[in-house]
């Protein structure tokens, strides 16, 4: 099994930076996606960013130029900086992995969540 633990939400002023961090562990044997999702109240959940294998990275165009993700496939962990950020991010942020076990069978798994409030 493959299991996601998060870290880093929280409360941050507009303008500010937050990092979040989706940590894979388990039976893994290649992950070929990683994403981060949110969900803010009364809305759907949308994708914000994700990065593939072969390490191409698509965004949001509400984020493009203010969040960056990265990878350390060292320690299977994909990182979320939040920069700039604005009232309107506020959202439980979700991280989603999709790869395959040692068993050669395919894993999708979401993370817990993590809530972030942008707010003065």
């Amino acid at each position: 099994q493959v299991q996601l633990v998060e870290s880093g939400g929280g409360l941050v002023q507009p303008g500010g930076s937050l990092r979040l961090s989706c940590a894979a562990s388990g039976s893994i044997f290649s992950i070929n996606f990683m994403g981060w999702y949110r969900q803010a109240p009364g809305k759907q959940r949308e994708l914000v960013a994700a990065l593939t294998d072969g390490g191409s990275a698509d965004y949001a165009d509400s984020v493009k130029g203010r969040f960056t993700i990265s990878r350390d496939n060292a320690k299977n962990t994909v990182y979320l900086q939040m920069n700039s950020l604005k009232a309107e991010d506020t959202a439980v942020y979700s991280c989603y992995v999709d790869g395959l076990n040692w068993k050669n069978f395919r894993f999708q798994v979401w993370g817990q969540g993590t809530l972030v409030t942008v707010s003065s």
